[in-house]
């Protein structure tokens, strides 16, 4: 039976590893073992990082849709709810964007959430 040698596969491994590794300080750019260890930590932050992310633009939208409902005598809270009974299906990142860019359609959106609660 013929042995199995790893030698290429193990080079692309390494190679593959320091490759991802480059630009980091020191050792875990140089030496494989540091480098390895760097890189799965690396790829653990980046994984929760893109969780983060999502969570942090969300947050952002709903501060800035708060403000400019607040502008228009209203609340988050209540705005939201107003446009859920008057069936108007709007996600969040357009409707921080109207309340930046384009404020009276915003103004609109708030009548009619005041409208569908009866304010």
């Amino acid at each position: 039976m013929a042995r199995i040698k790893r030698a290429v596969n193990a080079v692309k491994k390494r190679r593959k590893v320091l490759r991802l590794a480059k630009g980091y300080y020191g050792a875990k750019s140089k030496q494989y073992r540091a480098a390895s260890q760097q890189v799965m930590k690396s790829m653990a932050y980046a994984y929760v990082g893109r969780k983060l992310k999502k969570r942090e633009y969300r947050k952002l939208w709903i501060a800035r849709i708060n403000a400019g409902a607040r502008m228009n005598g209203t609340t988050y809270s209540r705005l939201i709810n107003g446009l859920k009974l008057a069936n108007v299906d709007i996600n969040r990142k357009v409707l921080a964007d109207l309340a930046i860019t384009d404020m009276n359609a915003f103004a609109n959106l708030c009548d009619v959430a005041k409208a569908a609660r009866n304010d």
